[in-house]
């Protein structure tokens, strides 16, 4: 997987590329540890994600609980695949995602 982030200020965008798994979730971790003091927006885009697995989920709401303290989160661009795991796991109800 890929991370490419940009910073704007107090703004962030997380474009993933890639699989979002168990092999990769740590890497995202790392940067959602290290990168988010500041930040008051945080945007993933998923546009070029394939696959979300439960460790990619547990990271997104991780950052998710992070920006409710000091911000909001949106994740954007998910393709169909991932809205059903989001769908299927209730995530829909905790992530603000835009379509």
């Amino acid at each position: 997987m890929t991370i490419n982030t940009k910073q704007e200020g107090s703004k962030m965008t997380i474009a993933l590329e890639g699989r979002l798994d168990t092999l990769t979730a740590p890497d995202l971790e790392t940067v959602v540890k290290e990168q988010l003091h500041g930040i008051s927006d945080l945007v993933f885009d998923l546009k070029d994600i394939a696959y979300v697995s439960s460790a990619g989920l547990r990271v997104l709401l991780a950052a998710q609980k992070i920006m409710n303290r000091q911000g909001s989160m949106v994740i954007r661009n998910a393709n169909e695949d991932v809205m059903e795991i989001f769908d299927v796991t209730g995530f829909v109800d905790i992530l603000n995602i835009e379509s």
